[in-house]
């Protein structure tokens, strides 16, 4: 996934994580480079998801950015890099970028992706990574890669569920840039607004992942990554089966029903 390509400079810290008030935001901090990536980016960012996995106070993911861009694909020495990689190198050195998305993809936290600016190549996976996706209307985007003879192939699997085969049959074969109004039109984000209203977008969500039980909310990720687009068999069935029945029986659920059936917010909410 290479999207413009942007030299290093003397930098910042590339990605920063934040915790308050069960909220964990992670940001993406040089906004001299557009954020782009690099191998120390990528170790960063899959290192960030990773840590805020492990923390049970923790009740959702803010995936951000600083500056005029999301994510604008990879860094110029990167590039440079892996010009000279042989095959066996390339595979490693994409082995990292694929195991970063899944991080992001399969932390057990609901996340969600504040898109302030442009999203090119990797970043376009970086949304697509994210259970939620809200975006200025100002934002671009781009699956470059065909522009310079590649491929989004380790993006591909979370960009395809996040805009659909047809949409994707389009941008991946030109690597045209669409923007925010068409962005949400296909699907890939959730909701489009000023850069002044971001902010409070997303603290919306926020606010109605904060007011569901904790464990419900974890279990209903866990339910759609392991039902979306699968065949519908028996043995899917049986699993969603024992799904209710686990969270009917756990000490929140039945919480939650008692507090339903008694009129009165639930513990999580006192």
């Amino acid at each position: 996934m290479r999207g413009k390509h942007y030299p290093e400079t003397s930098m910042s810290k590339p990605v920063t994580l934040t915790v308050n008030a069960g909220v964990a935001t992670i940001t993406l901090s040089q906004p001299e480079i557009r954020n782009a990536f690099s191998d120390e980016v990528i170790a960063e960012i899959t290192a960030a998801f990773e840590t805020v996995a492990q923390h049970t106070d923790v009740r959702a993911v803010v995936l951000a950015a600083e500056g005029p861009a999301f994510c604008a694909g990879a860094n110029l020495n990167w590039m440079r890099r892996m010009a000279d990689y042989s095959r066996e190198e390339n595979v490693v050195d994409a082995g990292k970028l694929a195991a970063m998305m899944h991080t992001i993809y399969t932390c057990p936290h609901p996340t969600i992706a504040r898109v302030q600016g442009d999203g090119y190549a990797g970043g376009i996976g970086l949304v697509a990574a994210c259970d939620m996706a809200i975006s200025a209307d100002s934002a671009q985007f781009c699956l470059s890669e065909v522009k310079i003879g590649l491929i989004p192939a380790t993006i591909a699997p979370y960009v395809l569920r996040a805009m659909g085969a047809r949409a994707s049959h389009r941008y991946f074969l030109t690597g045209e840039r669409f923007d925010a109004a068409e962005a949400l039109r296909i699907g890939f984000v959730h909701q489009v607004v000023t850069a002044d209203e971001l902010d409070t977008a997303v603290d919306n969500l926020l606010k109605h992942l904060m007011q569901a039980g904790p464990a419900a909310v974890r279990a209903c990720k866990k339910l759609v990554l392991d039902t979306a687009e699968r065949e519908i068999t028996a043995q899917l069935t049986q699993r969603t089966v024992e799904g209710i029945a686990d969270i009917r029986a756990s000490a929140e659920g039945k919480e939650g029903v008692q507090a339903f059936l008694g009129k009165r917010k639930p513990a999580w909410l006192s």
